[in-house]
């Protein structure tokens, strides 16, 4: 090894590098691991535990003595079923309603010429920019005048549309090389065979990832089920358990209400950890042609 190699070595292992590269790389993420992961994992070890080990003066992280009372009480208290139910035929409908309508949506401002197509962009943008709170007065009248309360569709329907999917589908098929819808376009293809066997597929990450945002997205929703729907029947997982913790106000009711968290997130994770991989890629996907 020459002396060159040998001193590049050792500075690159010396002391001020090391701490440089703990203090600006690894100590951000442990934090922000810490942060994070840390009341997740709580919750979960939480919801094994029984009330005696959560309310002590003398708590230990792991369960003593674990135990499924907790989820036994909330599939006992909450009609589990009914909204687990519930929320997936929202997840589901309104998900693939939402990302279809993006897709076609993003496709028609970048590959169809018409009036008004500035307009329409700039009015998604807007769309962008106002909180969903600002529209629930208007969408509640609307959907009740309708006869949409506590049903499902009307859970569904008000958020149909997505901006930001829309705005993250049209960056990407802008970077999409014309030539190619244009030969498909001589060889006979319309529109929809444009988009369905040529722009989606070769847009499948991005796709992928306006539809991750939009499942979470769905599955979290909270302020419209609540305000939409007064049934339990009708209630969707997260509503469920806000209803658990209004009959579950004591104290000790700490293990209920994490067992009923668990069950919210963990369907989300698994559907995360399936979709992952997709995300920085349909992030930056389109960012450089």
């Amino acid at each position: 090894m020459s002396a060159i190699h040998v001193s590049e070595w050792r500075q690159a292992f010396s002391r001020r590098n090391l701490a440089a590269t703990v203090a600006g790389g690894y100590l951000p993420i442990l934090i922000a691991m810490a942060i994070i992961v840390l009341p997740l994992l709580w919750m979960a070890v939480a919801s094994f535990k029984p009330a005696g080990e959560i309310i002590t003066m003398q708590p230990t992280f792991l369960p003593q003595e674990p135990t499924l009372d907790n989820y036994r009480h909330v599939a006992g208290t909450v009609p589990l079923l009914t909204v687990l139910g519930n929320s997936l035929i929202v997840t589901i409908v309104g998900s693939v309603i939402k990302v279809v309508l993006a897709v076609t949506t993003a496709y028609a401002l970048v590959f169809i010429d018409f009036r008004f197509k500035n307009a329409v962009f700039l009015a998604i943008l807007v769309a962008l920019m106002v909180p969903p709170e600002a529209a629930l007065l208007p969408n509640y009248m609307t959907i009740s005048a309708l006869g949409g309360r506590n049903t499902l569709w009307g859970i569904i329907l008000p958020g149909l549309g997505t901006a930001f999917g829309t705005f993250l589908l049209r960056q990407q098929f802008k970077t999409l090389p014309k030539d190619l819808l244009e030969a498909a376009a001589l060889d006979g293809a319309g529109h929809a065979k444009r988009l369905w066997r040529i722009v989606a597929p070769v847009s499948a990450p991005t796709i992928a990832t306006v539809a991750l945002v939009t499942i979470v997205g769905e599955w979290n929703s909270f302020m419209w089920p609540l305000i939409i729907t007064d049934s339990v029947h009708m209630m969707t997982l997260p509503v469920g358990l806000n209803l658990l913790q209004s009959i579950e106000g004591q104290t000790g009711s700490y293990g209920y209400l994490m067992a009923g968290a668990v069950l919210v997130i963990v369907p989300v994770l698994v559907v995360f950890a399936a979709l992952q991989r997709f995300i920085v890629s349909g992030l930056t996907q389109g960012a450089v042609k």
